[in-house]
This record gives structure tokens, sequence and C-alpha cells, in this order.
């Protein structure tokens, strides 16, 4: 008892036998004189008597119950109270180590027990429900309950006076306070940057990936950064150095986007400075810094036959050719009836890289687009056009088919014909060419890049860069026996003795057909007329002469745009009485603005996932026809 009158709030009370019939039993006390020392002699004397079975004789004896309140309170309801308040002590509690669910655990053996034990009875004025509190760890055998036993033990046996105030226990933690943990020695500082060695881990890219770092040896001013993220962009960002430097970081080579970019940026109908457009200057010199895109162009005649090459390798992707171009544009002339066999065998030799951008036909002639997969969302819409050079429109074996877009902001042409045949017959493909340009209807809804340099009258100079491929049908004016001495005589591919009879260079030199444009020197043998399937040119009765026929010319309105890397013939296929050409270019590309229409990432689905399926199939048989030859069982003699 306290001095006030008010009763002591020990803090826990556990029995040391476990007694049923004590814990059972309800204990009612009433406000005493705190005062009288009789009733404390008393007191001290039931202590005793409860040593042996009752109460242990190193606690103190159990505080009055506090008055309830009128209406019953049931199991169910103070086990929900209960659960709160431990639920709201461990997260208040910074050193809890007990949990809820063990708490809950004590709760239901007190129960099955059929008793409580009051952890602390504070009697108010307003007769409030104390908290209830299951048996504590004391009764265990634990370090920690004997500890704390002996220590009220101790409490209980000092003098009054030496006695603390017993208000001060509610002021102490319910639990045990555990001391922190030291470290046994000094921690290793952590450095302020990101690339300290402790987080070196996270940024760490495989070894093979030397694309993406920026060599050691280039000058600052020369590093092409391919992996970081526009300065522009970043400086704009805010403050934060910290976050600024872990954009820079390896995961990614694309660039963050901010929440605000995302709100305001609409490529479609977005800004019409170039400054921040999706075929800007920023994403043109993160694709391409040195602003070249590579262009691959074959062109073919393939006589109309329906059967195709086994292999196309070598048209689209010869062995002396270092890398592979971003675009691949393949004219034909006298088609193959199946158009669609053609272009799923082109998919299936460029394989997953590539998907088919655009197609377009004009009869018998093809002309296919294919593009790197993830240069697709730079294009913009493609829209084609097709001529008809007969006097019947109707007959679609001459004439040509164009197709036209824009990549970033450079503004493509791509044309494929097929002029009129003779040898004698210049005058007639001049007229075929004067057609063309004049009828060939593009651009339909793309922007002019350059409209004040472009004219109504010619097609060609309404785009930046123009390539016009085809079987020209240009012949040597000179008799066969001559032209096959000239050939034989030809030493170290210089077929200049040749060019000087060539119809279509002579043309050129006049002006009167392909103005403005150009074309590689030809190191190559004259390309018509061989008989099938053999290298050994005609030798039927006609005995045409031979002629290079299938040519590759270009144009571009700003001079040195194209350069030409290759130009030769594709001597491999031999299925027509026509050699492919090929040529490779690269050309210069220019930023674009948000005017552009783009083209949605569209294109044959269809078409690319036969081809890949094909590609499969093909690369499944071979692995199992080797695989036969390994477990061959005839003997060989090393």
């Amino acid at each position: 008892m306290t001095e006030n009158g008010e009763d002591s709030p020990l803090h826990q009370q556990n029995p040391a036998n476990g007694d049923s019939a004590v814990n059972s039993r309800t204990l009612k006390t009433s406000l005493v004189d705190a005062k009288s020392s009789k009733e404390h002699k008393d007191a001290l004397k039931v202590n005793a008597r409860n040593a042996e079975g009752e109460f242990s004789p190193y606690q103190p004896r159990p505080p009055p119950q506090p008055r309830l309140s009128s209406k019953s309170v049931s199991v169910e309801e103070t086990l929900r109270t209960r659960r709160l308040k431990n639920s709201q002590e461990s997260l208040s509690d910074p050193v809890e180590t007990g949990s809820s669910s063990d708490s809950l655990k004590e709760d239901l053996t007190a129960l099955a027990q059929g008793g409580f034990v009051f952890r602390e009875a504070a009697t108010t004025r307003n007769d409030q429900e104390s908290n209830v509190r299951p048996l504590s760890a004391a009764a265990s055998g634990s370090p920690v309950s004997r500890d704390r036993g002996s220590s009220l033990s101790d409490h209980g046996g000092r003098p009054r006076s030496q006695q603390s105030d017993p208000t001060d226990l509610r002021a102490r933690p319910s639990k045990v306070l555990l001391s922190p943990v030291q470290p046994t020695g000094k921690l290793p500082a952590l450095e302020k940057g990101f690339a300290s060695a402790t987080l070196k881990a996270a940024n760490r890219i495989d070894g093979d990936c030397l694309d993406y770092a920026v060599s050691a040896k280039e000058k600052p001013s020369d590093r092409l950064h391919r992996n970081l993220s526009d300065s522009r962009l970043l400086e704009n960002m805010g403050s934060d150095s910290a976050s600024v430097h872990s954009m820079r970081s390896n995961y990614s080579v694309l660039s963050p986007i901010r929440p605000q970019d995302v709100r305001n940026r609409s490529f479609l109908e977005g800004s019409v400075l170039g400054s921040g457009a999706l075929l800007g200057a920023e994403e043109l010199d993160r694709h391409f810094p040195d602003r070249k895109v590579g262009i691959y162009i074959a062109t073919w005649n393939m006589q109309g036959e329906k059967g195709l090459p086994t292999n196309l390798d070598d048209l689209l992707l010869p062995t002396d050719s270092e890398f592979a171009q971003d675009f691949y544009i393949i004219g034909v002339q006298e088609g193959c009836p199946d158009r669609r066999e053609w272009e799923v065998r082109l998919q299936e030799t460029l394989g997953p890289y590539y998907v088919m951008l655009y197609a377009a036909a004009h009869g018998v002639l093809y002309l296919t687009v294919f593009v790197r997969r993830d240069l697709i969302w730079f294009c913009s819409e493609v829209e084609h056009a097709t001529v008809t050079t007969r006097i019947i429109s109707q007959i679609k074996t001459k004439g040509a088919v164009g197709i036209a877009f824009t990549f970033f902001g450079t503004s493509f042409l791509f044309i494929t014909s097929h002029f009129t045949s003779g040898d004698s017959k210049v005058y007639e493909r001049v007229l075929d060419y004067n057609k063309i340009i004049e009828a060939l209807a593009l651009p339909k809804g793309l922007p002019d890049t350059n409209p004040y340099r472009s004219t109504s009258s010619d097609v060609t100079t309404r785009f930046d860069q123009v390539f016009w491929f085809g079987d020209f049908n240009f012949r040597l004016s000179k008799p066969r026996a001559e032209v096959e001495a000239i050939i034989k005589r030809t030493a170290g591919g210089d077929m200049g003795p040749l060019l000087e009879h060539d119809q279509l260079s002579k043309e050129m030199k006049e002006g009167s057909i392909f103005k403005g444009f150009q074309e590689a020197p030809i190191h190559f043998l004259p390309t018509y007329k061989f008989n099938v399937g053999c290298d050994v040119y005609d030798t039927t009765s006609k005995q045409r002469t031979p002629s290079f026929t299938d040519r590759i010319v270009f144009r571009s309105r700003q001079a040195d745009d194209i350069r030409a890397f290759k130009y030769t013939c594709c001597s491999g296929i031999k299925t027509s009485d026509h050699r492919p050409v090929i040529g490779v270019f690269q050309v210069k590309l220019r930023p674009g603005r948000d005017n552009i229409p783009l083209g949605a990432g569209q294109f044959d689905r269809g078409l690319y996932l036969e081809g890949i399926r094909r590609r499969i199939t093909r690369e499944l048989k071979r692995r199992e026809a080797m695989k036969s030859e390994s477990t061959s069982t005839i003997c060989t003699i090393s």
C-alpha cells in the first residue's frame, strides 16, 4: 500500500506451481488505511504461508483485483482487447523482442488453465477496466525472468525508506529492454559516389558488352555517348545530383523520361520544332552518332521462272560483307508468279533481325523494303505509286513502281523499273524514263522536306535521297564478236573499254536521261544475257550481245550525301538469264520534326512469323542431318 492510500501497481505476479484453484479464485479488496502496520504484517505472513505452493516466496503478493464494470466482459472481448493493445505495443516499442502470435499463444494457454493473472491494477475514479496480461515469461526458467524475480524480491526485502517510489514503476517498460549490440570493429566508410566498391556489383555488366562503354582512348570531344542520356534532359531534371547520376547507370541505354514529358509530349501532334522531337537531333545522334545509315539494294530480272534458288544468302548476305545493313531494298522484274512466296523467302533469309516495312507490285514488278526491327519506329507512313509505259495500260510488263517514306528527317524514294527492250530502241527507253518521272504521283500525304528545290515535272526532285534501279535494257553498241574480244582483253576489272560503247553512259553524259543521277564505277562483267544455269553468254539463234542492262543509279539534294561502298553482280545465282546486281551505300541523315506522320511500327507480322518458322525448320533439318552423319557406321582411316 502507498502513502496516499492507493494500491501499489506491481508489474507481474506469476504462480510458481501453477495451482489452478488459486489462479481461478477471484480477489476482491477494498480501500484500507495505508498507514496500518498491522495489516502490513498480516500481508507478510500471507506471503510466507503461500511459499510452499500457492505463491513464490520471492514474489510480492498479487495486487487487488480492480472493480470490474457492470457489464460482463466475455473471453472473446478480452482477447480482442489484448490483441489490439499488443499490436499497439509492438508498433510503439522499438526493442520489441516478441511477436503478436506468441502473445496470443500465451493468452490461449492461460485461458485453458481457467484463470487470469493481472499485470497491473490501477484503480481510478471512473473505475476503468484494467488490462489483462497472460502468464509472463517469469514462470519459465529463463535467465531474464530469474533476474527480474530476484530484483523484485530484493525490493520487497529492503527497508521501506530504501524502497523506490512505486509510482516510478509506471514509467518503466513492460518488456525487457535489450542493450544494442555494439560492433566489434570499425565499420568501413561508405563513399558518397555511386561508383563506390559496395555498389559496383549492382552496376556491373558483362565484359563482352563493349558497345555499352565509351572507349577510354577517345578524346572527350570525340566520344559518342551511345548509352548516356541527353545532357540537356538531365540538366532539367532538378538539383538532385544523386538522381541524375542514378539515371546514368548501365542498366539501360535508353534516355530517362520524366513524368511531365509523358504528360505533355505528343509525337503525332506535337511540336513542329526539331528539338525534342522523336525524329529530332537527340534521337538521331543516339542511334546514328555519325548520322549515316547503311542501305543495301538488289535488282534482279528473274525471267518469270517459277523455281526460286534454294538459297538467297548470296543475294542478300554475301560473305565478303563485314556487316549487315540497316535497310534492304529488293527490286524484281519479270518476277515469279507467286509473289507471296518470294517475300517469304526474303524474310526467311534475313531472319528475325529484319521486318518487311512495305511491299508493292506493278504486274510482275516487285519492290520490297526490309528494315532493322529496332529502327521501324523512326519510319514514317509508307506510300507507293505505279506507272505503266505500255500503250495499253492493262499490260503491266513494262513500267515502274516507287516506294517513298521518311526516315528521321530524310525523305527516301526507291524506284524499280523495266524499260523497253531491243538493241536499237534507245529513244523509247528515254521516253519511258520521262513518263515515269512525270506520272509517278509521290509524295501523297508525306510533307516535302524541301519544297523550294522541288519541281512538279520531276518526282525525283521532291525527295532528299533517290535510288533508281532495275532492268533499263540499255545495250552495248558493238557487235557481239567485238564485245567478246574486249571482255577477253579486260584485266583487273577495268570495264572502261566496254563502257565506252554503253548506251546508258552516253545518254547520261548528254543529259537526256537520269538528270542529276550518279552511278558507281562498274567493275563487273555484263549481266545479260546468260544461258540459264551456267556462266556462258547467249548461245541461242539470236546471239544477243552481252550488256550492262541491270543498273543502280542514285541522286541526292545535297552533294556527297550518298557514298557507294560496293557495286557488283551476284554470280552465284544462275536461275535466270540475268545476274542480280547489288549495291551497298552509306547515306547521310538529318533530324526531323513532329509534323511527319509516323508509321507506328507497322509491318507484315504474318510474313514475319512464316519466314521465321521456315528458318527454324531448315535449321532443325540441318542439325538432324549432321547428327545422322556423325552416327554413321562407315569407318574412316585417318
